[in-house]
């Protein structure tokens, strides 16, 4: 994927963009790797199985990263003989095309794996035997690999001139990765979909909606509860009395054929299910802002970082350092917010852990772009103080590591924030629906990166305050003003952070069963025989 963090500079460089319709391609695209997720399981719960979702996403990621290498000029424009060279001239219609469908393949192939591969590979192996066993040597093995990878990616790449080999080699590792996977087809096991628990939320609201003119009876004993099941019941609540409708027993017909038809007549322990997730609503609300704080950093800040010297008094490193840099911020920044958990006591301020979590990464989504307002004034002083404004592509003297707190601020916002999220919310979803919450989370981080593209739209023109001044937003970025935009972003997470601290104490909470928190690994992937919903996501 640090093919896609240089996009910024493939569509600036090459296609000429100006920063602002450039980052908005990017934030749809990242935006849409967030939120996919959530309709993906939904198909792999119902339809598909997670092998299926693993083998189309990985044919189309290779797929991907194929048509994204030939919409480069120096493949598809050379095999046409048009136009061979990195130039805006030689970005056709075909390229276009060729770009945006692989865009689209791309964010198939990454939200594809990212819901299937470990519950595909916990349906693989022996959890008793295997697991227990190989945790420590696979973590180090895990971790070992990851850092080669990154750091080959981090030095590799920025040397690597042509685009079209920057984007031909992730295409041949993925056809290789997809060639092993594929080998060993005939000895996996496949476990059938079992349905979603989504389908019984569609089913609340669509009975609800159709018993439209019925009142809801005060007792809510007169409400359908199926009562022979072994599915824990939950106790009828007086909030949100429309949906209780879901339940009524209409008496123009049987109760029999009323409960054949499961998209007429619910349950209370259903409905109440429904209003659970409902309720959380508000909270989701305030998370959104996060995603359009952290849609910056792979836009508008590797922009600034493509225009500042990669020096060192005299070495030159690679750009892509900074993104190293930020990748271990965001993952040590998870370790310490897990460990700060678990040093918390058991059953005292334990349970509060998870919102000062949520809490403290919006302070460092404030901090963060404090930070970079800061760093970007002092950025515009320094192309006014050499006479830089007119030179879109010269290279100030300002070394880019100037860069790096907002970078790691930014880290440290990504890398709490969603295990701090998922385990504010773990002990208030249905246990049904608690396997969807990371999906949950995800999209509304990617709908907060998809409205970051409107967010600069509305600051741009209210920056023009009727044509009077110039817009923040200019095609070069020595021209715009981002140290204002991010000062705005600033005092807008301001307020955000004071709306989630009153709506996360007035809201109401479910009795806590948190237990000790673990970091992600593939080894902690759970049977898909056992109901891994009571289980802390983080």
């Amino acid at each position: 994927m640090y093919a896609m963090y240089m996009m910024m500079q493939y569509l600036t460089t090459v296609w000429k963009l100006g920063f602002t319709p450039a980052a908005a391609i990017l934030n749809v695209f990242w935006g849409l790797v967030g939120t996919l997720p959530l309709l993906l399981q939904f198909l792999v719960d119902t339809v598909m199985g997670n092998y299926r979702m693993l083998f189309i996403s990985s044919i189309s990621y290779s797929a991907g990263f194929c048509f994204l290498t030939m919409s480069t000029p120096q493949v598809l424009g050379k095999a046409t003989g048009t136009c061979s060279d990195d130039e805006p001239e030689c970005i056709g219609y075909a390229q276009q095309v060729l770009f945006y469908t692989s865009l689209a393949f791309i964010v198939v192939g990454v939200c594809g794996h990212l819901i299937c591969w470990t519950p595909f590979m916990a349906e693989q192996v022996n959890k008793e035997e295997v697991i227990k066993e190989e945790r420590h040597s696979c973590n180090s093995v895990s971790y070992l690999t990851v850092n080669i990878i990154t750091t080959v990616a981090v030095i590799g790449l920025p040397i690597i001139h042509p685009w079209k080999f920057r984007f031909g080699i992730p295409v041949v590792f993925s056809l290789v990765a997809n060639l092993l996977f594929l080998t060993g087809s005939c000895s996996y096991k496949y476990v059938r979909p079992q349905g979603s628990p989504l389908t019984t939320f569609v089913r609340v609201l669509v009975a609800s909606t159709s018993k439209f003119g019925y009142s809801a009876p005060k007792d809510a004993n007169e409400l359908y509860e199926n009562r022979n099941t072994e599915i824990k019941l939950v106790p009828h609540t007086r909030s949100l009395r429309c949906l209780d409708k879901a339940a009524i027993i209409v008496s123009s017909t049987t109760i029999e054929e009323q409960q054949n038809d499961r998209w007429k007549l619910c349950t209370v322990t259903e409905v109440e299910e429904t209003k659970t997730i409902i309720r959380t609503i508000p909270v989701w609300l305030t998370f959104i802002f996060c995603g359009i704080v952290s849609s910056i950093g792979f836009t508008y800040f590797i922009r600034q970082l493509n225009h500042l010297s990669p020096k060192v008094g005299r070495l030159s490193v690679p750009s892509t350092l900074l993104l190293w840099f930020y990748n271990q911020a965001k993952s040590k920044s998870n370790e310490l917010y897990v460990k700060f958990t678990n040093s918390l006591d058991e059953s005292g301020s334990r349970k509060f852990a998870p919102a000062i979590g949520v809490g403290l990464s919006m302070i460092f989504a404030i901090l963060c772009c404090i930070s970079a307002a800061i760093v970007e004034n002092k950025r515009l002083d320094v192309v006014q103080k050499h006479g830089l404004i007119d030179k879109p592509n010269a290279t100030i003297p300002m070394t880019m590591f100037w860069l790096l707190p907002q970078f790691l601020l930014l880290a440290a916002l990504d890398g709490i924030f969603y295990s701090s999220a998922v385990c504010f919310f773990k002990d208030q979803f249905p246990t049904s629906t608690k396997k969807y919450l990371p999906s949950f989370i995800s999209s509304v981080f990617g709908v907060g990166i998809l409205s970051s593209v409107f967010s600069v739209y509305i600051v741009g023109k209210i920056s023009e305050k009727g044509g009077k001044n110039p817009n923040w937003f200019q095609h070069d970025l020595n021209k715009s003003r981002l140290d204002k935009y991010y000062w705005t972003l600033a005092w807008l997470s301001a307020i955000n952070l004071v709306i989630f601290i009153v709506v996360a104490i007035f809201y109401r909470y479910n009795e806590s069963e948190l237990q000790k928190l673990e970091t992600p690994e593939f080894a902690e992937a759970e049977d898909p025989s056992e109901d891994d919903s009571n289980r802390c996501c983080c």
